[in-house]
Protein backbone atom coordinates (compact mmCIF):
# COMPACT_ATOMS: atom_id res chain seq x y z
CA UNK A 1 0.00 0.00 0.00
CA UNK A 2 1.70 3.34 -0.81
CA UNK A 3 1.93 6.51 1.49
CA UNK A 4 2.20 10.26 0.93
CA UNK A 5 6.01 10.89 0.63
CA UNK A 6 6.78 13.52 3.55
CA UNK A 7 9.19 16.97 3.03
CA UNK A 8 10.24 18.84 6.19
CA UNK A 9 11.46 22.70 5.38
CA UNK A 10 12.66 24.13 8.57
CA UNK A 11 13.99 27.27 9.47
CA UNK A 12 13.85 30.76 11.33
CA UNK A 13 11.17 33.32 10.69
CA UNK A 14 11.54 34.70 7.03
CA UNK A 15 14.23 31.93 6.36
CA UNK A 16 13.29 31.33 2.58
CA UNK A 17 10.99 28.70 3.37
CA UNK A 18 7.69 29.60 1.83
CA UNK A 19 9.76 30.33 -1.59
CA UNK A 20 11.38 26.72 -1.88
CA UNK A 21 8.14 24.90 -0.91
CA UNK A 22 6.30 26.89 -3.45
CA UNK A 23 9.06 26.59 -6.34
CA UNK A 24 8.88 22.55 -5.62
CA UNK A 25 5.39 22.12 -5.63
CA UNK A 26 5.36 23.56 -8.72
CA UNK A 27 7.96 20.89 -10.01
CA UNK A 28 6.21 18.05 -8.16
CA UNK A 29 2.66 19.25 -9.97
CA UNK A 30 0.43 21.66 -7.32
CA UNK A 31 -2.29 18.99 -8.05
CA UNK A 32 0.11 16.12 -6.18
CA UNK A 33 1.01 18.23 -3.60
CA UNK A 34 -0.30 19.26 0.17
CA UNK A 35 1.60 21.95 1.91
CA UNK A 36 0.75 22.52 5.14
CA UNK A 37 2.49 25.17 7.88
CA UNK A 38 3.59 24.43 11.34
CA UNK A 39 3.05 27.95 12.43
CA UNK A 40 -0.97 27.04 12.63
CA UNK A 41 -0.33 24.71 15.64
CA UNK A 42 0.42 28.11 17.57
CA UNK A 43 -1.37 27.50 21.11
CA UNK A 44 -1.60 31.79 21.16
CA UNK A 45 -2.63 34.47 18.98
CA UNK A 46 -0.48 37.11 18.30
CA UNK A 47 -2.39 39.50 21.23
CA UNK A 48 -2.07 36.72 23.67
CA UNK A 49 1.47 36.41 22.95
CA UNK A 50 2.33 40.09 22.94
CA UNK A 51 0.22 39.25 26.58
CA UNK A 52 2.31 36.80 28.24
CA UNK A 53 5.21 37.61 27.02
CA UNK A 54 6.16 34.46 25.04
CA UNK A 55 7.23 34.42 21.19
CA UNK A 56 5.79 31.87 18.53
CA UNK A 57 9.62 30.29 18.29
CA UNK A 58 9.38 28.97 21.54
CA UNK A 59 7.92 25.37 22.07
CA UNK A 60 5.43 26.05 24.61
CA UNK A 61 3.95 28.61 22.55
CA UNK A 62 3.01 25.57 20.13
CA UNK A 63 0.83 22.38 20.23
CA UNK A 64 3.67 20.32 19.16
CA UNK A 65 1.92 16.78 20.79
CA UNK A 66 -1.22 17.84 17.86
CA UNK A 67 1.29 19.07 15.50
CA UNK A 68 3.14 14.99 15.50
CA UNK A 69 -0.11 13.52 16.22
CA UNK A 70 -1.57 15.18 12.83
CA UNK A 71 1.79 14.06 10.65
CA UNK A 72 1.52 10.77 12.04
CA UNK A 73 -1.62 10.36 10.32
CA UNK A 74 -0.56 11.71 7.26
CA UNK A 75 2.11 9.57 7.45
CA UNK A 76 -0.02 6.94 6.86
CA UNK A 77 -2.50 8.61 4.56
CA UNK A 78 -5.32 9.30 6.86
CA UNK A 79 -6.46 13.01 6.53
CA UNK A 80 -6.44 15.77 9.45
CA UNK A 81 -8.92 18.38 11.11
CA UNK A 82 -5.86 20.83 10.64
CA UNK A 83 -6.01 24.26 12.83
CA UNK A 84 -5.58 27.39 11.13
CA UNK A 85 -3.38 30.70 12.04
CA UNK A 86 -3.73 33.74 9.81
CA UNK A 87 -0.17 35.51 9.71
CA UNK A 88 -2.09 39.14 8.41
CA UNK A 89 -4.84 38.93 10.98
CA UNK A 90 -2.51 37.67 13.87
CA UNK A 91 -5.44 34.78 14.86
CA UNK A 92 -7.03 31.56 14.86
CA UNK A 93 -9.62 31.06 11.59
CA UNK A 94 -11.78 27.90 11.87
CA UNK A 95 -10.11 24.29 11.03
CA UNK A 96 -9.71 22.85 7.73
CA UNK A 97 -10.35 19.19 6.87
CA UNK A 98 -7.08 17.74 4.72
CA UNK A 99 -6.83 14.41 3.19
CA UNK A 100 -2.88 14.40 1.87
CA UNK A 101 -1.90 14.11 -1.72
CA UNK A 102 0.77 12.00 -2.77
CA UNK A 103 3.39 14.55 -1.57
CA UNK A 104 3.12 16.52 1.60
CA UNK A 105 5.17 18.87 2.35
CA UNK A 106 5.59 20.37 5.92
CA UNK A 107 7.00 23.70 6.65
CA UNK A 108 7.61 25.40 9.60
CA UNK A 109 9.17 26.79 12.51
CA UNK A 110 9.56 23.60 15.24
CA UNK A 111 8.97 20.45 12.46
CA UNK A 112 11.85 18.86 13.73
CA UNK A 113 11.42 19.42 17.53
CA UNK A 114 10.46 15.90 18.71
CA UNK A 115 11.83 12.82 17.94
CA UNK A 116 7.95 11.16 16.76
CA UNK A 117 7.62 14.33 14.60
CA UNK A 118 11.53 13.91 12.92
CA UNK A 119 10.60 10.36 12.60
CA UNK A 120 7.45 10.76 9.99
CA UNK A 121 9.77 12.63 7.55
CA UNK A 122 11.09 11.10 4.48
CA UNK A 123 13.55 14.18 3.77
CA UNK A 124 14.43 16.84 5.87
CA UNK A 125 15.99 20.00 4.70
CA UNK A 126 17.02 22.70 7.11
CA UNK A 127 17.45 26.41 6.04
CA UNK A 128 20.28 28.52 7.29
CA UNK A 129 21.02 31.86 5.68
CA UNK A 130 23.58 34.38 6.98
CA UNK A 131 21.35 36.39 10.09
CA UNK A 132 21.96 39.77 8.55
CA UNK A 133 20.20 38.13 4.81
CA UNK A 134 17.68 36.63 6.88
CA UNK A 135 17.34 39.82 8.58
CA UNK A 136 16.28 42.04 6.01
CA UNK A 137 14.23 39.39 4.16
CA UNK A 138 12.00 39.55 7.24
CA UNK A 139 11.87 43.42 7.10
CA UNK A 140 11.27 43.26 3.47
CA UNK A 141 8.04 40.69 4.12
CA UNK A 142 7.11 41.99 7.59
CA UNK A 143 6.34 45.46 6.13
CA UNK A 144 5.04 45.08 2.98
CA UNK A 145 2.61 41.94 3.72
CA UNK A 146 1.81 42.14 7.32
CA UNK A 147 1.83 45.72 8.27
CA UNK A 148 4.61 46.02 10.55
CA UNK A 149 7.65 49.00 10.51
CA UNK A 150 10.76 48.06 10.66
CA UNK A 151 11.37 49.46 13.88
CA UNK A 152 8.97 47.03 15.06
CA UNK A 153 10.39 44.40 12.97
CA UNK A 154 13.60 44.76 14.21
CA UNK A 155 12.84 45.01 17.86
CA UNK A 156 10.69 41.85 17.25
CA UNK A 157 14.04 40.13 15.90
CA UNK A 158 15.92 40.74 19.00
CA UNK A 159 13.60 39.58 21.62
CA UNK A 160 13.32 36.18 19.34
CA UNK A 161 16.79 36.10 19.05
CA UNK A 162 17.02 33.83 22.51
CA UNK A 163 14.55 31.51 21.64
CA UNK A 164 16.09 31.34 17.95
CA UNK A 165 19.24 30.03 19.12
CA UNK A 166 17.71 27.69 21.73
CA UNK A 167 15.12 26.57 19.88
CA UNK A 168 15.11 26.71 16.32
CA UNK A 169 18.83 26.50 15.02
CA UNK A 170 19.52 23.37 17.03
CA UNK A 171 17.28 21.28 14.25
CA UNK A 172 20.03 22.10 11.94
CA UNK A 173 21.43 18.73 13.38
CA UNK A 174 18.40 16.13 12.30
CA UNK A 175 18.03 17.59 9.05
CA UNK A 176 19.25 15.54 5.66
CA UNK A 177 20.12 18.65 3.83
CA UNK A 178 20.89 22.51 4.98
CA UNK A 179 20.81 25.02 2.46
CA UNK A 180 22.62 28.56 2.68
CA UNK A 181 21.88 31.00 0.69
CA UNK A 182 24.33 33.99 0.39
CA UNK A 183 25.41 37.27 -1.10
CA UNK A 184 28.85 36.92 -2.96
CA UNK A 185 31.63 38.65 -1.29
CA UNK A 186 31.75 41.49 -3.62
CA UNK A 187 28.25 42.38 -3.53
CA UNK A 188 27.02 41.87 0.26
CA UNK A 189 23.86 43.52 0.08
CA UNK A 190 22.45 41.54 -2.73
CA UNK A 191 19.19 40.05 -1.13
CA UNK A 192 17.62 39.13 -4.67
CA UNK A 193 17.54 35.76 -6.81
CA UNK A 194 21.93 36.42 -7.63
CA UNK A 195 22.56 34.65 -4.30
CA UNK A 196 25.09 31.83 -3.77
CA UNK A 197 24.13 28.49 -2.69
CA UNK A 198 25.83 26.62 0.09
CA UNK A 199 24.28 22.43 0.39
CA UNK A 200 25.56 20.67 3.19
CA UNK A 201 24.85 16.90 2.41
CA UNK A 202 24.62 14.44 5.26
CA UNK A 203 24.69 11.08 4.50
CA UNK A 204 21.68 10.50 5.99
CA UNK A 205 20.19 10.02 2.44
CA UNK A 206 22.02 8.75 -0.44
CA UNK A 207 22.97 12.03 -2.55
CA UNK A 208 23.42 11.37 -6.24
CA UNK A 209 27.02 11.21 -7.41
CA UNK A 210 28.31 14.65 -7.32
CA UNK A 211 31.82 13.60 -7.93
CA UNK A 212 31.13 13.81 -11.48
CA UNK A 213 31.23 17.61 -11.17
CA UNK A 214 35.22 17.21 -10.74
CA UNK A 215 34.94 16.49 -14.71
CA UNK A 216 33.59 19.55 -15.66
CA UNK A 217 34.87 22.37 -13.42
CA UNK A 218 38.30 23.55 -11.80
CA UNK A 219 37.13 23.03 -8.21
CA UNK A 220 38.81 26.00 -7.34
CA UNK A 221 37.77 28.92 -9.43
CA UNK A 222 34.73 27.21 -10.85
CA UNK A 223 30.95 28.72 -9.88
CA UNK A 224 30.25 24.86 -9.13
CA UNK A 225 32.67 22.86 -6.54
CA UNK A 226 32.61 20.14 -4.26
CA UNK A 227 34.23 19.87 -1.17
CA UNK A 228 34.05 17.64 2.34
CA UNK A 229 33.88 19.94 5.34
CA UNK A 230 32.22 19.42 8.62
CA UNK A 231 29.27 20.72 9.71
CA UNK A 232 27.51 20.65 13.65
CA UNK A 233 30.91 17.88 14.38
CA UNK A 234 30.29 15.42 11.79
CA UNK A 235 31.87 14.92 8.40
CA UNK A 236 29.74 16.19 5.24
CA UNK A 237 30.02 16.86 1.46
CA UNK A 238 29.36 20.60 0.38
CA UNK A 239 28.03 21.45 -3.03
CA UNK A 240 27.88 25.04 -3.60
CA UNK A 241 26.47 26.84 -6.88
CA UNK A 242 27.25 30.99 -7.39
CA UNK A 243 24.59 33.30 -8.81
CA UNK A 244 26.33 33.73 -11.53
CA UNK A 245 27.09 30.34 -12.67
CA UNK A 246 26.86 29.70 -16.95
CA UNK A 247 23.31 28.43 -18.13
CA UNK A 248 25.77 25.87 -19.46
CA UNK A 249 27.23 25.09 -15.98
CA UNK A 250 24.21 24.80 -14.36
CA UNK A 251 22.76 22.72 -17.26
CA UNK A 252 25.52 19.85 -16.77
CA UNK A 253 25.03 20.00 -12.88
CA UNK A 254 21.18 19.39 -13.46
CA UNK A 255 21.32 16.94 -15.75
CA UNK A 256 23.42 15.14 -14.00
CA UNK A 257 21.13 15.07 -10.98
CA UNK A 258 17.89 14.42 -13.22
CA UNK A 259 20.69 11.44 -15.31
CA UNK A 260 18.63 8.41 -13.36
CA UNK A 261 15.43 9.99 -12.68
CA UNK A 262 12.59 10.39 -16.02
CA UNK A 263 10.52 12.63 -14.55
CA UNK A 264 13.18 14.90 -13.64
CA UNK A 265 14.56 15.09 -17.50
CA UNK A 266 11.72 17.08 -18.05
CA UNK A 267 11.82 19.00 -15.11
CA UNK A 268 14.94 20.04 -16.35
CA UNK A 269 13.78 21.28 -19.54
CA UNK A 270 13.05 25.02 -19.09
CA UNK A 271 11.04 25.15 -22.05
CA UNK A 272 8.71 22.59 -20.22
CA UNK A 273 8.93 23.92 -16.66
CA UNK A 274 10.10 27.79 -16.93
CA UNK A 275 9.16 28.93 -13.26
CA UNK A 276 12.50 26.70 -12.20
CA UNK A 277 14.46 28.94 -10.05
CA UNK A 278 12.39 31.48 -10.49
CA UNK A 279 11.97 34.42 -7.39
CA UNK A 280 11.13 37.62 -7.09
CA UNK A 281 13.86 40.54 -6.89
CA UNK A 282 13.99 43.55 -4.91
CA UNK A 283 11.80 45.78 -6.99
CA UNK A 284 9.27 42.86 -7.96
CA UNK A 285 10.93 41.64 -10.90
CA UNK A 286 11.31 38.06 -11.77
CA UNK A 287 14.84 36.73 -11.48
CA UNK A 288 16.19 33.14 -12.94
CA UNK A 289 17.96 32.09 -10.34
CA UNK A 290 20.22 29.34 -11.16
CA UNK A 291 20.89 28.53 -7.16
CA UNK A 292 17.32 28.16 -6.36
CA UNK A 293 16.47 25.93 -9.12
CA UNK A 294 19.63 23.78 -8.41
CA UNK A 295 18.19 23.29 -4.85
CA UNK A 296 14.66 22.77 -5.88
CA UNK A 297 15.90 19.70 -8.43
CA UNK A 298 17.88 18.53 -6.01
CA UNK A 299 15.07 18.27 -3.19
CA UNK A 300 13.11 16.60 -5.84
CA UNK A 301 15.23 14.17 -6.44
CA UNK A 302 15.01 12.97 -2.94
CA UNK A 303 11.44 13.21 -2.78
CA UNK A 304 11.02 10.70 -5.64
CA UNK A 305 14.28 8.49 -4.42
CA UNK A 306 11.62 8.32 -1.03
CA UNK A 307 8.96 7.54 -3.34
CA UNK A 308 11.11 4.22 -5.31
CA UNK A 309 11.84 3.19 -2.23
CA UNK A 310 8.50 3.35 0.10
CA UNK A 311 5.84 3.53 -2.98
Amino acid sequence: MSRPIILGIVGDSAAGKTTLTRGIAQVLGPENVTIICTDDYHKYDRKQRAEIGITALHPDCNYLDIMQQHLSLLRTGQPILKPVYSHKTGTFEAPVYIKPNKFVIIEGLLGYSTRTARDCYDVKVYLAPPESLRASWKVKRDTQKRGYTEEQVLAELEKREPDSEQFIRPQRQWSDIVVSFYPPSDDINNTNGHLNVRLVLRPTIPHPDFTKILDFCDNTVSAIRLGLDRDMGKPVDVLEVDGHATLEQVNKLEHLICSDMPYLKNVCNREVNPELGKVAGTTGETIQSYPLAITQLLTTYHILKATQIYQ
